[in-house]
């Protein structure tokens, strides 16, 4: 058994798509329209056979106390593994891109927290 697709609730997919690829630099899997909504996938560029993380629309009513909750408490939707979150962080603050935690050392990982623009906050990670 292994992790095929993820996902990540969020309030506009279009703006997702745009951060997650503009600004994280994911490459779009699928984009299958549903109605109102998009089954709308990206993928690391480093794995594009790999797990896919799935732009999930927030509408059910139970995602947004859900999502508020989390934000409020600091806690991240999802990590992304880096090779370096301080080189990364630099990139992604030069995009404009905001954090909620600077990076921090934690032992054998160092992690950074930034804000995905559509509701959620997002971990990355190093592995010392």
């Amino acid at each position: 058994m292994k992790i095929h697709i993820t996902s990540v609730f969020v309030d506009d997919q279009a703006k997702a798509e745009r951060f997650y690829v503009d600004k994280l630099g994911f490459v779009k899997k699928h984009d299958i329209p549903l109605g109102e909504d998009r089954w709308l996938t990206v993928v690391s560029p480093e794995a594009p056979e790999g797990t896919e993380l799935l732009l999930e629309p927030s509408s059910h009513p139970a995602v947004g106390p859900y999502k508020s909750a989390l934000v409020a408490d600091g806690i991240p939707a999802a990590q992304f593994l880096v090779e370096d979150v301080h080189a990364e962080f630099k990139r992604l603050r030069e995009l404009g891109v905001e954090f909620t935690q600077e990076p921090a050392e934690m032992g054998d990982i160092t992690t950074a927290v930034l804000d995905d623009t559509c509701g959620n906050l997002i971990q990355i990670i190093q592995m010392n």
